[in-house]
């Protein structure tokens, strides 16, 4: 029997079952242009990935005879059975080269907030249209004891009643499934830090907070500001007893941590007055860089700041700032670095759109005047067409494509770093 060269289209039946089609191709998406994948655009779908059924959306496959798309309106084992589109969030560490390629019927619903990769079937199993982008294994399920997390969370809430910060995390790590609160409660690697319940933007894709919007946000924000023995009290337990340990402000569940700079300050003081170990790190939108040297002082070590693009149109769209601009957030980043900070952008990748010609030239010209790190190519987690409708996206020109945008970042600035993870940091 000869093994096909590209993998199959998948696709979901009325009642979500997934399942291949008999010989259309599985195709991608690039800012809503449907293509072909190339024979190193897929990998087998890594372990703790997820597929979703995609309400309201036709799949789209290639057609090896014909030479074309074609968009599957109806189950080819089943007449007049009608189909759905599908896609899958992959596991992290890991980038998407090409979104689900669908076609979008009148009046379907905004997609919820995950990434939503091209994916089909190939020799047996599912294939996913990514890239492992970070060897670190911080977030791999197979490390993960699920048992554990729950024993730890409900014996420690009852240890540190006092400790509002720690019975957040419970909450993160029990109702959300938090990778970052997971790890805390399993004393490994990154434990998170959330401490601030207001922001000063209003992205449109935030994952706590939705006001007036088509989408719900997928989990709560937190609600108090934890004090500075609280923040220090859960920091030091982690930082004196994980293996290379990250604390990390900025959180999913939380605003901009910036906002409450003097309570961080004062809690990396206690931090460091009882130990030495580990990596302190912020996650922020980088707004406010007056406030970044009396952090670095008490001892701040590493800064991650999130970008949806380097083009102010596309990031006041999406962000929606208010009282900052993105000329502050460069400011920022050059003065972290100024300051000795290890420097990371978080840069939110959408195939089609984060390798536009005009996005890469924007990007060419902020890496040739910032010395940044690294750059974290995490998910967008976002309805592309919604995205692409919200912000007003018009492409450029043609993509410049996931792998080959990695190898010209990497000409234009040989020393920097690709990944998908704060670094634990040796001195």
């Amino acid at each position: 029997m000869a093994i096909r060269r590209s993998p199959l289209l998948v696709f979901a039946d009325q009642t979500g079952k997934i399942m291949e089609h008999p010989f259309l191709e599985m195709a991608g998406s690039e800012a809503g242009h449907w293509r072909r994948l190339n024979r190193n655009e897929w990998i087998p779908l890594p372990e703790g990935s997820e597929l979703f059924v995609l309400p309201g959306r036709l799949p789209v496959g290639f057609d090896p005879r014909k030479k074309k798309f074609v968009v599957l309106t109806q189950n080819p084992y089943a007449k007049n059975e009608p189909v759905q589109a599908v896609a899958a969030s992959v596991a992290p560490a890991h980038t998407a080269i090409l979104s689900a390629a669908y076609r979008t019927k009148p009046n379907a619903p905004v997609l919820p907030l995950f990434s939503y990769a091209a994916v089909g079937w190939h020799e047996g199993r599912f294939v996913v249209a990514a890239i492992r982008v970070d060897q670190d294994e911080r977030q791999d399920v197979k490390h993960l004891d699920l048992e554990k997390v729950h024993e730890n969370a409900h014996l420690w809430m009852k240890q540190y009643r006092h400790n509002r910060l720690i019975h957040h995390l419970a909450r993160c790590a029990l109702t959300y499934a938090c990778p970052a609160a997971r790890n805390f409660f399993l004393k490994r690697w990154e434990a998170p830090l959330p401490s601030s319940p207001k922001c000063n933007a209003r992205c449109i894709g935030c994952i706590s907070l939705q006001t007036n919007s088509p989408i719900p946000s997928t989990q709560q924000r937190i609600k108090f500001i934890p004090t500075p023995e609280e923040i220090a009290e859960v920091a030091v337990m982690h930082l004196r007893k994980a293996p290379k340990p990250i604390v990390s402000f900025g959180q999913g569940c939380e605003g901009e941590p910036l906002l409450v700079a003097n309570t961080i300050e004062e809690a990396v003081r206690l931090m460091r007055s009882e130990t030495s170990a580990g990596t302190i790190n912020m996650n922020t939108n980088g707004s406010l860089p007056d406030v970044l040297e009396g952090l670095a002082r008490a001892g701040l070590q590493s800064v991650r700041v999130s970008l949806n693009s380097l083009q102010p149109s596309y990031y006041n769209t999406y962000y929606r700032p208010k009282g900052y601009s993105l000329d502050d957030v460069k400011k920022f980043i050059t003065k972290a670095k100024v300051l000795g900070l290890f420097v990371s952008i978080n840069y939110f990748m959408l195939p089609g759109v984060t390798d536009d010609p005009s996005e890469f030239k924007a990007l060419e010209n902020f890496l040739r005047t910032t010395q940044i790190d690294l750059i974290q190519m995490r998910n967008f987690n976002i309805d592309p067409e919604w995205y692409i409708q919200s912000v007003g996206f018009k492409p450029s020109g043609k993509p410049v494509g996931i792998i080959t945008w990695m190898e010209r970042v990497r000409e234009i600035s040989p020393t920097i770093r690709f990944g998908y993870f704060n670094p634990h940091i040796t001195t």
